[in-house]
C-alpha cells in the first residue's frame, strides 16, 4: 500500500540481512526523469501506454531472475518473483494520505530551509493516491490479467503498519523470513 512503509522497512531488512536493497519506485523515477516529467504524469502515460509497465516490469524481472539474496520492494514483486519470500504491508488510505502528505511537508521545508506553500492539501493527496492505486490495478489487470494485486493470498506475510512502528515491521520480516526459508 502507498505510505505503508515498504520502502523504509525493506531498506532496514536489506541491512539486518546484510542483503541488497532495490526499489521498482527506483526504476519508475528514473525512468520520469529520463522523460522529464513527474511521477504521477508517468502513471498517467502508463494508462494508455503498456510499454511504460512493461519496460519497468522487464527491468524488474530480469533482476529477479539472476539474482540471490536481494530485497525488493515492488507492488506486482510478488507476480514476477512467484518462488521469493513475498510480504504485504496494508494501511488504510486515510492514514496513507497522512504519512504521505506529512513526508510532502517535511521534504518542502528540508529544501534550503525554505518554507513555501504546499502544492497541494492533504485532501488533494487522498485523492491522487486513490486515483493511483486505482490506476495501478486497472493496468495490472489488464496487462497481466491480476484481479487486484494487493490480494492479501499472493503473500506470505501480511502485516497492518498503522498497528505496527517500524521497528515491530523490521522484526516481523525478519522472523517470517526466516521461518520460510528454514521451510524452503
Amino acid at each position: 500500500m502507498l505510505g505503508s512503509g515498504k520502502s523504509t522497512a525493506a531498506k532496514r531488512v536489506a541491512v539486518a540481512l546484510n542483503y541488497p536493497h532495490y526499489s521498482a519506485g527506483d526504476f519508475m523515477r528514473a525512468m520520469a526523469t529520463e522523460r522529464g516529467i513527474t511521477l504521477g504524469e508517468l502513471n498517467i502515460l502508463a494508462e494508455g501506454d503498456a510499454t511504460v509497465d512493461r519496460e519497468i516490469d522487464a527491468k524488474q524481472k530480469l533482476f529477479m531472475d539472476t539474482h540471490d539474496d536481494f530485497v525488493i520492494d515492488s507492488r506486482i514483486g510478488w507476480f514476477l518473483a512467484p518462488d521469493s519470500f513475498k510480504v504485504f504491508l496494508n494501511l488504510d488510505l486515510d492514514t496513507s494520505a497522512k504519512r504521505v502528505f506529512g513526508d510532502m511537508v517535511a521534504k518542502k521545508a528540508e529544501r534550503e530551509g525554505e518554507i513555501a506553500e504546499m502544492p497541494e492539501t492533504f485532501e488533494d493527496v487522498k485523492v491522487r493516491l486513490a486515483e493511483r492505486l486505482a490506476s495501478e490495478k486497472d493496468r495490472y489487470k489488464k496487462y497481466y490479467a491480476i484481479e487486484d494485486y494487493q490480494d492479501v493470498s499472493h503473500f506470505d506475510l501480511v502485516i497492518d503498519t498503522q498497528a505496527n512502528g517500524i521497528e515491530a515491521v523490521e522484526k516481523l520480516i525478519i522472523k517470517g523470513y526466516n521461518a520460510w526459508k528454514a521451510e524452503a
